[in-house]
């Protein structure tokens, strides 16, 4: 790639987009320094920058800066450039971004296991009259002793945020780095001063004055836990992405030259021959040209049921052949196949979510300068305007402005109430991955569910068992599950589960045949019985036998009706649907009750799907829909301004669980479904949707009331600090009484946020 080096435009690139990683990013301010940077690079023409996976997806034009131009402005602007993005297997499995996470967990790890012990003996010495066993150590030897545990955790524990607020300042700005920087260098800083210098401060106030050695210390402490919290919150994009591609298979049997060959699933080209044996995962997607069997397609399309396949079917690679093998001609392989796609589009949702700008980090853009600003006006007019004081008076109330400032409540506000709140719902069986889940939650007003296995059982069930003559339907089910014993496909288990629960035995069966997507053909007792669909028994020619009417009204009410004949007459018929599970109902009743709207997205048919939907209280269904498909419903709501929220459990529903603004897994469903949810519902109970939509709210309102607080104490605080009460009154603010503040502050953000504790998520 040559590079112009007047312009720093490369001439020979194609147009497109290129994805990096980025190592550093902490905080949406993060977030907006580097697409401001990366917009610089000549050619670029739009950055997308996602926190949470590390990576920046830059569009570009056919002549731009290239990847070096991209390497050289994250450098500069003081973030780690990793490399460009390859989304091959062995890539990811080797990811920078993974092992920098990895690299930064357990550095976070050590750090706050450090600082909480120190701060706990920094503490107990600063407030060393509340001990009785501290007391026959001097002061001033203490605070020696205080300020050399204090330093480590300052200058080492606390490295990452003075470098992000160095970070910051270079780009003229403030974050939450800056807040916890000033914050800790004016307790630190002070207290300080007070241990080297106690008599210039003790002349102003006739008595010693306080440290604030615990401040410093609890502050870096406290947001080393939320950072820990959130790294390893993180980790999860990638595992989904990774898990995918496990299901990819490693091999394919080919047929050439007249003999069976494997090969790596990389050699495989469109055209080749594949033979897959009953078990093996399809190598590819392709085209049936020899063979019949049924196909388990259940991680592509999330249905249960597994789909007859035969001459010039296609089938899909990673989908299970359950029974007879299958020669497939090879149409799409590599990055084409529809498993590709659906990782693909699970990487391209989640690179799509912009992450939501914290209050914290909003406000310190304008909190952080103008605290600064008053603190110096206050140590001018002090030591320049105010007569009678000098300039330790001037510093004592600058350091006071300073410290009641502090932002320990501000930077505790959302990290208290995240922690409470997810530590509240890990113990309901609702894993939030998250504070920006938690606010994204709480705006919901769409919720979208697959249907199987999500609120369905994810299994047929026999409901209903009929025969011509009703004193023979013992017998029909006894008849129908002798041969189904034979038989591996799903409503075959069903049938032979119902015969077992209600005790019966089975029935000798001789010279059993399956007919590949219709049925099964066998002898019992000596009469030739065929057990199937209405088409192979039609294709035998035989009648209804009066049971036309009935079973219509099954196949109406959604059922799959498998039928019984005996010698060529019609004995009765047996009905299997995937019923709804029991709180599917109650569930969609509490969700309409918050004004939310509900809908259901399914793979499945109409007709079946319209049922199961009728029968809990759904009456918006998209049916019949394909794995890319629901991704895209889920985009056209949000474009008509819906904020959605996904439920589902299956492979399929990946793309449509990152898409949406909030992806909800049951932790009974698939790896996949579950790393890529944004909240996973631990426990196979639907009653956990409202309950996370519920405690996210009450979280997010603990949020904002934590974040009140702190200001009302900065609001009222500072003046008062800076001293406009003493014209009228004479009142000044003692440092201490300025420490006193900014721990109340606290304590009233940590106990509002264990408040939620006391609240019952799973009541409205």
């Amino acid at each position: 790639m040559t590079l112009d080096k007047k312009s720093g435009v490369t001439g020979k690139t194609a147009p497109g987009k290129t994805t990096v990683s980025i190592g550093g990013m902490t905080c949406a301010a993060c977030v907006r320094r580097v697409e401001m940077a990366l917009r610089e690079v000549p050619g670029v023409t739009d950055v997308a920058v996602n926190l949470a996976t590390g990576r920046a997806a830059v569009t570009h034009a056919e002549a731009w800066g290239g990847e070096e131009g991209l390497r050289r402005v994250i450098e500069d602007t003081g973030y780690a450039y990793l490399g460009a993005v390859d989304w091959t297997a062995r890539a990811i499995l080797d990811d920078p971004v993974e092992r920098l996470r990895t690299r930064e967990i357990r550095d976070l790890t050590i750090k706050f296991v450090v600082g909480a012990v120190l701060s706990v003996i920094i503490f107990m010495g600063t407030m060393q009259e509340w001990f009785p066993f501290l007391a026959a150590i001097a002061l001033q030897p203490m605070r020696y002793a205080l300020f050399i545990l204090t330093t480590p955790i300052v200058f080492w524990a606390g490295s990452r945020f003075y470098t992000g607020a160095w970070k910051a300042f270079k780009q003229r700005t403030s974050d939450m780095n800056t807040l916890v920087a000033v914050g800790v260098f004016s307790a630190y800083g002070y207290s300080a001063a007070v241990s080297f210098f106690p008599s210039f401060f003790a002349g102003t106030h006739g008595h010693a004055p306080h440290v604030y050695y615990d401040s410093a210390a609890v502050i870096i402490t406290f947001i080393l836990l939320g950072r820990l919290l959130e790294a390893r919150a993180k980790g999860h994009t990638s595992r989904a992405i990774k898990r995918l591609i496990g299901l990819k298979p490693k091999t394919a049997l080919l047929l050439r030259n007249g003999g069976q060959v494997a090969v790596a699933i990389e050699e495989v080209i469109p055209g080749d021959l594949i033979l897959v044996r009953p078990g093996e995962a399809v190598a590819t997607d392709g085209v049936v040209e020899s063979g019949s069997s049924v196909v388990d397609e259940s991680m592509l399309t999330g249905e249960s049921v597994p789909v007859a396949k035969e001459k010039d079917s296609e089938v899909f690679g990673a989908t299970i052949n359950v029974s007879g093998s299958l020669t497939v001609r090879a149409t799409r392989v590599g990055a084409d196949t529809a498993l590709a796609r659906i990782i693909r589009m699970v990487e391209e949702a989640q690179g799509s979510k912009a992450p939501i700008q914290r209050i914290a980090d909003r406000v310190a853009a304008v909190f952080v300068p103008t605290v600064i600003g008053i603190a110096f006006l206050t140590l001018a007019i002090w030591y320049a305007v105010v007569p009678g004081h000098d300039f330790p008076r001037a510093l004592l109330n600058f350091v006071s402005v300073l410290i009641i400032a502090c932002p320990c409540a501000m930077g505790l506000a959302t990290p208290t109430a995240v922690m409470v709140g997810t530590g509240l719902g890990a113990e309901k069986g609702i894993l939030i991955k998250g504070g920006e889940i938690l606010e994204k939650t709480c705006r919901l007003t769409t919720i979208v569910f697959d249907k199987t296995g999500t609120l369905t059982r994810g299994e047929p069930e026999v409901t209903d068992v009929l025969s011509v003559n009703d004193s023979d339907r013992a017998q029909v089910l006894q008849t129908a599950a002798s041969i189904e014993r034979v038989s591996e496909h799903p409503l075959a288990r069903a049938i032979v589960k119902k015969s077992e629960m209600e005790g019966m035995a089975a029935l000798p069966v001789e010279r059993f045949e399956a007919v590949a997507g219709s049925g099964a053909r066998a002898f019992v007792n000596g009469g030739e019985c065929l057990v199937g669909n209405a088409r192979m028994l039609m294709a035998s020619g035989i009648a209804m036998n009066g049971l036309q009417e009935a079973v219509e009204r099954l196949t109406d009410e959604g059922k799959t009706v498998v039928l019984l004949a005996r010698n060529g007459v019609l004995q009765g018929c047996l009905a299997l649907r995937d019923e709804a599970k029991n709180t599917a109902s109650k569930t969609v009743a509490d969700l309409r009750s918050m004004g939310l709207k509900v809908l259901m997205i399914t793979g499945d048919n109409r007709r079946t799907a319209e049922a199961i939907a009728h029968a809990i209280g759904i009456e918006v269904v998209l049916a019949e829909v394909l794995p890319g498909d629901k991704a895209a419903a889920i985009r056209g709501l949000q474009a008509g301004g819906q904020v959605v929220a996904m439920v589902g459990d299956g492979i399929n529903d990946a793309p449509a669980l990152a898409a949406a603004d909030v992806g909800m897994a049951l932790g009974t469903g698939t790896d996949v479904a579950i790393e890529t949810g944004d909240i996973t519902l631990i426990r196979d109970d639907l009653q956990g949707v409202p309950a996370a939509i519920r405690l996210s709210c009450k979280t997010v309102r603990a949020i904002r009331q934590n974040l009140f607080w702190a200001f009302i104490y900065n609001t009222v605080g500072i003046p008062i600090a800076a001293g406009i009460l003493y014209p009228v009154w004479g009142v000044l603010l003692n440092p201490v009484y300025a420490a006193a503040a900014m721990a109340l502050s606290s304590v009233s953000v940590v106990g509002n946020s264990l408040r939620l504790r006391l609240q019952r998520v799973n009541s409205k």
